[in-house]
């Protein structure tokens, strides 16, 4: 079995989430850096690696937009850090709350979150189950991921 070390998992976190160059030696990669926004969905249906679950919609549903900086999302060193990454745990989580817009009509029951390359259509490239599932209602506060609430690890 192999695994990616600690010093790989740290760029790979920074390059994915905090707007970060990868910097590989000899690669034409090492200049670059990884998509500059994310966007958060909710998901009613259950998806798998394999294929999308089904997204809420309708009454004003909308994806957030969340930029990939080291504000927005934590260092591998833990919840919080706002500096490139130096931890050991293949782990990113938001920094800040990520809230939804109000729903002006009912959205149906989430079970799980994602991560979205574009505002609309796109494709899904991180998904992962909700704590509980809940059922969004017309009139209900804009639901909200408070900062932590949400995490990612690459592997550990």
């Amino acid at each position: 079995m192999s695994a990616n070390t600690d010093a790989f998992e740290n760029k790979l976190i920074d390059f994915l989430f905090r707007g970060q160059a990868l910097g590989l030696a000899n690669t034409t990669a090492a200049a670059g850096t990884g998509p500059s926004t994310h966007y958060v969905g909710l998901i009613g249906a259950a998806g798998s690696d394999a294929s999308v679950g089904t997204e809420l919609s309708g009454g004003g549903y909308a994806r957030v937009a969340v930029a990939a900086s080291l504000a927005n999302w934590a260092g591998t060193q833990g919840a919080g850090s706002t500096t490139v990454s130096s931890g050991n745990s293949g782990t990113t989580s938001n920094n800040i709350a990520i809230t939804f817009p109000v729903p002006s009509g009912p959205w149906g029951q989430a079970v799980e979150w994602g991560i979205f390359d574009s505002l609309t259509g796109g494709t899904e490239i991180i998904r992962a189950p909700l704590g509980a599932s809940k059922t969004i209602n017309n009139g209900d506060p804009a639901p909200s991921f408070a900062a932590g609430a949400l995490t990612y690890q690459i592997d550990n």
